[in-house]
């Protein structure tokens, strides 16, 4: 039976028995090809409560609603690609701004005060029994992509002065970069080695592909600029080395509940200092040396 409400909490209980639908949807949807019978059960859990939110909000309406298509879509991609972990915890950040509608409809609407308890207590403590394998390498990745990006960051902007020509720089930044990529995880597996891990092999093999990405993400303004730009080059290098630590230390910081902005203002000020102490290395050795190339 339809309750009467003001216009005002009318319109939040809508957009909110959209959401809850939408999201039980999702849930659902992704719960079909996680992996793991634990997080399987559990997505279908989280599922199964958005949708008896949806029919409280229902009871205030009178609507029967369809899911927003578009928006399940989006989280199935965004699943499929970054995982599950991270595309859940995504789409539960947005309900966080969700709080002050909330308190607006506590005195209308009497649900509202035990749907926002399970928001905020029962579903979180669901989400943090979810676990995900690659979530398990987060700290081999990290490795990989600390090293790479401060390595090779000096070492391309220190060629960039000292040698002046992109496909150089390309070349030797290419050399280096391999090298240290196989040095880098060859490295991770004897250390879980010899801490007596079973999942060296897994560990190593993530340190190796953090770091082979971003060698050649970094190597890549090199590639595709002509011989003389190589001021552009760097420029663009040092743009994308900012760009892959602002992705990276946000996936950290949805799926894990990390700290965004101290981690990624830590990672970025070590890399472009590195880049500009190696710069000023490389002015410095062309100079000295009376190297010409």
């Amino acid at each position: 039976m339809e309750k009467k409400l003001s216009p005002k909490a009318l319109a939040i209980v809508k957009k909110m028995q959209q959401n809850e639908l939408t999201e039980s949807v999702i849930y659902e949807e992704i719960s079909k090809f996680a992996k793991g019978d634990e997080n399987k059960v559990t997505l279908l859990r989280l599922s199964m409560e958005e949708r008896a939110h949806y029919e409280i909000w229902k009871t205030y309406t009178g609507i029967e609603m369809k899911p927003q298509m578009s928006k399940v879509m989006k989280y199935k991609l965004i699943a499929r690609i970054f995982g599950f972990t991270f595309a859940v915890k995504l789409m539960e950040k947005g309900e966080e701004c969700a709080q002050d509608e909330y308190k607006l409809l506590a005195e209308e609407v009497e649900e509202s005060v035990e749907i926002r308890r399970q928001e905020e207590e029962h579903e979180k403590a669901l989400l943090d029994m979810m676990d995900e394998e690659r979530l398990h390498y987060v700290g081999s990745m990290v490795l990989g992509l600390n090293d790479a990006l401060v390595e090779l960051t000096g070492s391309l902007a220190g060629f960039t002065f000292a040698m002046q020509n992109t496909r150089l720089i390309a070349l030797s930044g290419l050399i280096i970069g391999i090298s240290a990529t196989f040095s880098m995880a060859s490295s991770e597996f004897l250390a879980a080695r010899s801490e007596g891990r079973s999942d060296a092999f897994k560990s190593c093999t993530y340190t190796g592909i953090a770091y082979l990405i971003t060698v050649v993400l970094l190597i890549a303004p090199y590639l595709l600029l002509s011989n003389s730009q190589y001021m552009l080059a760097l420029c663009l290098m040092l743009a994308i080395v900012v760009l892959i630590i602002a992705v990276f230390t946000y996936y950290t910081s949805v799926a894990q509940d990390e700290p965004f902005k101290s981690r990624f203002t830590e990672m970025a000020v070590i890399s472009i200092s590195v880049a500009v102490i190696s710069f000023f290395v490389g002015i410095a050795a062309k100079h000295f040396l009376g190297v010409d190339l």
